[in-house]
């Protein structure tokens, strides 16, 4: 398999994803390069989207139209939900879900959040690559990025990419 499982996300300086609500507010004041900082050119090597309910509820809140919906998108749950326009809840485990949705990709998948996702693929070994931009804001508490009691992992940086005050850092995940 040619197409990668990957991690995109911003974090604050302290490790946080979101505010205890959930909230991301904190991202929209801050000096990136001017334009959309990568994402345009990242989302085109993605083909398929995999998020957690509560980043999916989260990211509803964000916009009115569903940033996602030209891709498939799946939204993993513990527990059915009804029918959603431009979304697949799922059960399943990401153990067999993730490789599944590889194989019927021709393009790479983006693990979109939370922590408890990213926990979850990180621990079956699934993750291939991620790349975190760091936002210079200290937010003291809330969502981290890597939940107490993930599995410890090697890293190789790849690249890291200066963004305004932003800094983003490309690794490879040593599976």
């Amino acid at each position: 398999m040619s197409n990668k499982v990957v991690l995109y996300i911003a974090m604050s300086l302290d490790g946080y994803i979101a505010r205890k609500d959930g909230s991301v507010d904190w991202l929209f004041d801050v000096e990136g390069d001017g334009g959309d900082s990568g994402y345009a050119a990242f989302y085109q090597t993605i083909g398929t989207v995999v998020m957690g309910r509560t980043t999916y509820e989260d990211v509803l809140k964000l916009s009115e139209d569903f940033p996602y919906a030209d891709r498939p998108t799946y939204v993993l749950s513990r527990s059915e939900q009804p029918p959603a326009l431009h979304v697949q809840f799922t059960t399943e485990p990401v153990e067999s879900l993730i490789p599944r949705l590889q194989q019927a990709s021709d393009a790479d998948l983006w693990i979109v959040g939370g922590g408890q996702l990213v926990q979850a693929v990180m621990d079956k070994r699934l993750l291939h690559e991620m790349e975190v931009a760091i936002i210079p804001k200290i937010l003291g508490e809330g969502i981290p990025l890597f939940p107490e009691g993930i599995v410890p992992s090697n890293l190789k940086m790849m690249g890291t990419q200066t963004l305004g005050q932003i800094v983003s850092i490309r690794y490879q995940v040593q599976i």
